[in-house]
C-alpha cells in the first residue's frame, strides 16, 4: 500500500522546493539520480502557488483521435472521489496528435477540486488559464496550453503512466513546484522532509564559505 502521511507531515513538504526534496531523495540512495521526475517539457502554468503535494490518481486520455470510445470521465470522478487526498490528478496522453491534445479546463478544474485534487500533471495540454487559476489553490502542469478542448476521451483509469520518462502508479506522492515535479518514493516519504532539512544546512554553509572567499581552500567540487 502506498504510504500515507499526517497532515503535519504534508505540510512540512509543501514548505520545501522541489529541487531541496530532489536533493534529500538522492541522499537516500534508493534509485538512480536520472529518475522519478518529469523533464523539461512540462511547464508549471501557476508558479507563484506553494508547492503542490499529492497522491496520484491516474488514467489515460485522447483528445485528437475522432470517433474513438473511451470509458467515460466519471469513471475518473468516482475513483478520484475516494482516492486518498490530497489527490493529484495524472493524465497521460495516448492518442494521434499530442500537440493538439488538450485534457482539462475551467469545468473539468472545478469538478476535480470538488473532489479533493489539488492539481493536474499530464504530458498534453490545458486551457482555461485565467478561470483555473481563480480556482485558487488549483495547480496545472502539462506541455501546453491549448485552445480548443478537441474530442476528449477517457481511455483508462488506474493504470500505470509514464508522463515526461517519470512512472507513475496510483497512490504514487508527487511534489512539484515552478521547478517542475518529482516522485517521493513510499520508502523514504515519512523523512524526507528531516533530510531536506539537513540539504539546506549543508548548503547554508556552502554558500556562507563563498561569501567568504572566492575559492575557499579545502571547499569540494561545487555542483548546482
Amino acid at each position: 500500500m502506498p504510504a500515507t502521511l499526517t497532515s503535519k507531515q504534508l505540510d512540512a513538504l509543501r514548505r520545501i522546493d522541489s529541487p531541496t526534496i530532489a536533493n534529500a531523495i538522492e541522499t537516500f540512495k534508493i534509485r538512480p539520480r536520472v529518475a522519478g521526475y518529469v523533464g523539461y517539457d512540462i511547464r508549471c502554468v501557476f508558479p507563484d502557488l506553494p508547492p503542490m503535494v499529492g497522491y496520484a490518481v491516474t488514467c489515460t486520455v485522447d483528445s485528437t483521435t475522432e470517433g474513438r470510445e473511451g470509458i467515460g470521465f466519471n469513471r475518473l470522478y468516482d475513483v478520484l472521489a475516494t482516492a486518498p487526498k490530497p489527490a493529484i490528478v495524472v493524465m497521460q496522453d495516448v492518442g494521434a496528435n499530442r500537440l493538439h491534445s488538450c485534457h482539462a479546463g475551467e469545468v473539468m478544474s472545478t469538478r476535480m477540486k470538488g473532489l479533493g485534487a489539488v492539481g493536474i500533471l499530464t504530458d498534453g495540454g490545458l486551457r482555461d488559464v485565467r478561470e483555473v487559476g481563480a480556482l485558487g489553490g488549483f495547480q496545472y502542469f502539462c506541455a501546453g496550453l491549448v485552445v480548443s478542448h478537441g474530442n476528449p476521451i477517457c481511455v483508462s483509469v488506474g493504470d500505470e503512466v509514464t508522463i515526461s520518462g517519470m512512472r507513475v502508479k496510483p497512490g504514487y506522492l508527487l511534489h512539484g513546484d515552478v521547478n517542475g515535479v518529482v516522485h517521493v518514493p513510499d520508502a523514504v516519504a515519512r523523512d524526507v522532509a528531516e533530510a531536506a532539512y539537513r540539504v539546506w544546512e549543508r548548503e547554508g554553509e556552502t554558500m556562507r564559505s563563498l561569501a567568504e572567499a572566492a575559492a575557499p581552500a579545502g571547499l569540494e567540487e561545487l555542483k548546482h
